[in-house]
């Protein structure tokens, strides 16, 4: 199915739920990209055990797929100081709700609790901030289903799938502040910075981190 192999389906077919989907990313250590960008499909994501953000909502979507769900994703777009931050979501009970790859103790997986996708991206709002602690989410995509890109092999290709990122960059997005209040906004307090501060895996030497 898809072009996976067998032993990528049965890897998958275990990932039934999206809190299994969310146990599994988070076993993955995170992809601090040592030789240079990339933008993994799922097959090489399985392969390595590392994933970023969009890697790990990438595969989190396919596995989505495979249990009879849309292969969404969503991009959270922060200031041009800051990183943006791809979500794969899903509804339940018309609810919307989401998994996340993240390096960070903060933008995380969502229960499928919030009404619209603009209620669940804010959810994300107030920890979604940069190293002084200045609150940087501006805008949000649509839900994109990727099977816009099986025709260039969005699952399975060897090389890295850039078409999808360059489309979350062109296309339309929502904004969620106006100008005046991004600039009243309220720093963190410094504990809120320092909790925020805490990662799970750590950067071998000479790589870079991310901050998403």
């Amino acid at each position: 199915m898809f072009d996976l192999t067998p032993k990528e389906q049965r890897i998958l077919r275990q990932l039934s739920t999206p809190g299994k989907v969310q146990d599994f990313l988070y076993r993955i250590p995170y992809n601090f990209e040592p030789n240079g960008d990339t933008c993994r499909s799922p097959r090489v994501v399985l392969r390595e055990r590392t994933a970023h953000c969009i890697e790990g909502a990438m595969l989190a979507a396919l596995a989505f797929r495979l249990h009879g769900r849309a292969p969404l994703i969503v991009d959270l777009e922060g200031t041009p100081q800051d990183c943006d931050h791809v979500i794969a979501v899903f509804q339940e009970k018309g609810k919307w709700g989401a998994v996340s790859s993240t390096n960070h103790s903060v933008l995380r997986f969502r229960d499928p609790v919030y009404a619209t996708i603009r209620e669940l991206v804010m959810s994300y709002f107030h920890e979604y901030t940069d190293h002084q602690g200045r609150k940087t989410l501006r805008a949000y995509s649509r839900p994109i289903n990727l099977s816009r890109f099986d025709h260039i092999g969005w699952m399975t290709r060897e090389s890295d799938v850039w078409e999808v990122p360059e489309y979350l960059v062109e296309i339309g997005h929502t904004r969620i502040l106006t100008p005046t209040q991004a600039r009243s906004l309220r720093r963190q307090e410094p504990i809120e910075r320092k909790a925020g501060e805490m990662v799970q895996w750590k950067p071998l030497h000479g790589a870079r981190g991310r901050t998403s």
